[in-house]
């Protein structure tokens, strides 16, 4: 299968070397110069949890170099979905599949906005605990699970044939047929270590372990929680705190992708994370204190830092 990866950062990366290894033709499309040409160059190295391999595979800055796909997959952060999403215009054929996998809410509904329910699939990937080490070298601390679907479900013949291609890289795979389960389990698990780690800076099990960081971070998680319930969304989760500390401790050392975009001096996706609780919570008269202090800390370093404009 011919599949483009829009945005081949640290997920992104793991991605592409995994699919291009499993004989895929991979287009890895990203803004980041350097990178691209060391994919070029030298092939794309990702090492961890799945070994240590490099794959060659091509890679550009400019989708119109690519032409038609059978997958394209965006990888961006949730603010970069809607560009990503027009670069993605030139990559479409007639039967062309785009799976948007982001973190938080919104990315697919964006993707979607732009290129037509019709052809976006969900996808949400957690406890891979991502990271890039340099230009063409990524790196993942574990290798948990794919979770796709449709948008207006149930799970469909090809959605399965995308979860295929997916398993032929040693994916873990599961298909859904109700969306907003498998976007809200993810998010409990993000809103729960995302902001606490990028303001105190610590690992997952850092937080994990200190009993003042531990109620704050399980306290964001007991609010989207509680917020995904009450708009009857239906979980497969017994005991959230529980299940949050089982995410981590499977990637213990990882460092949430909010934290990994303030060392490297970038704003994240805080609005589309732990910012997206308060809001779902007001429209339900409820409130959310710990990820409304959380949002605000989180933004007010980005100010600090000159990352954030408002």
């Amino acid at each position: 299968m011919k599949i483009a990866i829009v945005g081949t950062g640290a997920m992104g990366s793991v991605y592409a070397a995994l699919l291009g290894a499993a004989g895929h033709e991979i287009w890895a499309i990203d803004s980041w110069q350097t990178h691209v040409d060391a994919m070029r160059a030298n092939g794309l190295r990702l090492e961890g949890a799945s070994g240590d391999r490099t794959v060659r595979l091509h890679a550009t800055t400019d989708a119109k170099e690519v032409g038609s796909c059978d997958l394209v997959i965006i990888a961006t952060k949730a603010m970069h979905v809607a560009q990503a999403a027009e670069a993605t215009r030139a990559l479409l054929g007639k039967d062309t599949l785009v799976l948007s996998i982001q973190n938080g809410l919104g990315g697919p509904d964006t993707a979607a906005r732009v290129l037509g329910r019709e052809r976006v699939l969900v996808g949400v990937v957690g406890g891979f605990g991502a990271s890039m080490k340099g230009p063409g070298h990524a790196h993942h601390n574990g290798w948990e699970l794919v979770r796709l679907g449709e948008f207006a479900g149930p799970v469909s013949p090809r959605l399965e044939k995308i979860a295929e291609v997916w398993r032929s890289g040693g994916f873990k795979v599961k298909c859904f047929d109700d969306i907003d389960q498998l976007v809200w389990e993810k998010l409990i698990c993000n809103v729960c270590y995302s902001g606490t780690c990028a303001i105190t800076e610590r690992t997952l099990i850092e937080v994990i372990e200190d009993p003042d960081l531990w109620k704050v971070a399980s306290g964001c998680a007991k609010e989207a929680f509680a917020v995904a319930k009450a708009r009857g969304v239906k979980l497969d989760i017994a005991d959230c705190v529980e299940y949050v500390r089982v995410f981590g401790l499977k990637i213990p050392n990882a460092r949430p992708s909010m934290l990994l975009d303030h060392m490297s001096g970038r704003a994240s996706e805080i609005d589309a994370i732990n910012g997206a609780i308060p809001p779902a919570a007001e429209a339900l008269g409820r409130t959310a204190p710990y990820n409304e202090v959380i949002s605000g800390l989180v933004r007010g370093k980005e100010r600090r830092m000159g990352v954030r404009k408002s």
